[in-house]
């Protein structure tokens, strides 16, 4: 079982448009509505997958209602802790040619007893899980300091335990030494506090994470592919995408699959670049069934192209 718990989690609306102009009437030519947040999402691909997931988050008002309704009804099970204020909504816009546009509302801010029943909820489902993904960011009245309290309780109980977030909240986790965590480009360089050029300065900022307390980095390098960096040595790979439709859960789907397949080595890598390739070719934020996937359009080596420029550079 996959333990998710999703701190700020959402109701998420994706609107597919043509083109986003500014000041006009866009008219849509397609919509979703999805249980949202990053936690959560890892659990809905975990749930594609076949596998049994358990998802821990605060709801509150109707959009946590629907969120759990949602989550119900694609076989998940919600382990929810009640909230006084209401779940977030956020929208996004996917243009035809593959840009995102976000706006995610802020969330409600948690009492001193709901971050304390919060982390009770996580312990009392740890015990039959065979990882723990904590993603996402922190809503308002959690201290940066939440994850990495999450990640000494985790460890004290014996589990494995995966972080997927930015920032301070970052930082402040590593010291706790988690199992795995999983920056893209722009927080990797957000947390080494430098500019990423190419593939080779991914590498260093990802061992400088590892020298931080990660045990394990999985750094997603949008469309150039992902590093997995460990105790071991380093990995990269890539997959061939032919239509890009919406990034959205896209790095989401790509832990889940890591952690599907184990959570280490290069046959965990390529379970999530398959996983992430498939979620970019589908509508809002569709998570990937087994049959979505296309293993063979993965490439896995463990000779780096270190003076790779990056497509996207994070300057």
């Amino acid at each position: 079982m996959i333990l998710t718990v999703t701190p700020n989690p959402s109701l998420d609306r994706t609107y597919e448009v043509p083109a986003l102009e500014r000041g006009e009437v866009i008219r849509a030519t397609g919509e979703r509505m999805d249980p949202g947040g990053k936690g959560v999402n890892v659990s809905r691909a975990v749930a594609a997958a076949g596998r049994r997931t358990v998802a821990v988050l605060p709801l509150g008002g109707a959009p946590g209602a629907l969120v759990a309704d949602l989550l119900d009804a694609q076989g998940i099970e919600v382990a929810p802790v009640p909230v006084a204020g209401a779940t977030r909504s956020n929208i996004a816009l996917a243009e035809s040619d593959g840009v995102l546009t976000k706006i995610n509302a802020p969330g409600p801010e948690l009492s001193a007893q709901e971050q304390e029943l919060l982390l009770e909820t996580v312990r009392a489902q740890s015990p039959d899980a065979d990882w723990i993904a904590c993603c996402g960011s922190l809503p308002r009245g959690l201290a940066p300091s939440w994850y990495a309290d999450v990640v000494a309780r985790a460890h004290a109980g014996g589990a494995r335990i995966a972080l997927d977030t930015s920032g301070r909240a970052l930082l402040e986790a590593l010291r706790e030494r988690p199992d795995v965590v999983k920056p893209n480009a722009e927080e990797l360089a957000e947390a080494v506090g430098r500019p990423l050029s190419t593939v080779g300065d991914a590498v260093k900022a990802a061992e400088e994470l590892r020298e931080m307390g990660a045990r394990a980095v999985l750094a997603s390098l949008g469309a150039d592919g992902q590093l997995l960096v460990d105790g071991s040595g380093t990995w990269f790979a890539s997959a061939r995408v032919d239509v890009v439709r919406s990034n959205v859960g896209a790095g989401d789907s790509s832990l889940a699959g890591f952690l599907i397949a184990g959570g280490s080595g290069p046959e965990a890598l390529a379970s999530a670049v398959a996983h992430g390739a498939a979620a970019v070719q589908l509508p809002g934020s569709v998570m990937p069934t087994p049959s979505d996937l296309d293993p063979a359009a993965v490439t896995v080596t463990a000779e780096v192209p270190a003076d790779r420029v990056l497509k996207e550079p994070v300057t």
